[in-house]
């Protein structure tokens, strides 16, 4: 599958399938913090804080279907953290469990310098071990820990922020 991956930025055409796919993950309760599906309209000026110089949004595709996308986000928009960001990766639900997480944090990582970013974050819940695993396994650390901030279904949950120097 790797080899057949392609990555672009994401264009406001694109948008839909990132909603369609942002919205399949939120009944998990174990990706997004969102407790209702979002509108396309809703995410329209969260598109547009995304950049190709600096942060990107990327659609990935495996033969000519969008498969998954990468966002990368600036880390508490001041000018000092300019070198921060936060990725964010979503898989379309036919295409979770193949390796396609590894291969876009993998794009991540390696774009991260031409993009200026010298750390790199996520932002995941504690119960989410799929996610923290992959992190792990691209040697991603245990930062921050913020217990019981979100609360899904009337379950209290723990944000832990994983964090790399690139």
């Amino acid at each position: 599958m790797s080899a057949q991956i392609e990555f672009a930025d994401a264009t406001l055409n694109d948008l839909p399938i990132i909603i369609d796919i942002y919205n399949s993950t939120i009944p998990s309760r174990l990706v997004t913090a969102d407790l209702e599906p979002v509108t396309v309209e809703s995410r329209i000026p969260w598109f547009h804080e995304h950049n190709p110089e600096n942060r990107p949004l990327w659609i990935a595709r495996y033969q000519g279907e969008i498969c998954g996308w990468i966002s990368f986000q600036s880390f508490y928009g001041r000018p000092a953290y300019q070198g921060t960001a936060e990725v964010s990766i979503y898989l379309h639900e036919h295409f979770r469990g193949q390796g396609l997480g590894s291969m876009m944090l993998q794009q991540a990582l390696e774009a991260s310098p031409s993009l200026g970013i010298q750390t790199l974050l996520g932002f995941i819940f504690g119960h989410n071990r799929p996610s923290i695993l992959l992190f792990e396994r691209f040697s991603f650390e245990k930062w921050g820990l913020l217990p019981r901030v979100a609360e899904l279904d009337g379950v209290e949950r723990d944000l832990i922020i994983m964090g790399k120097r690139i």
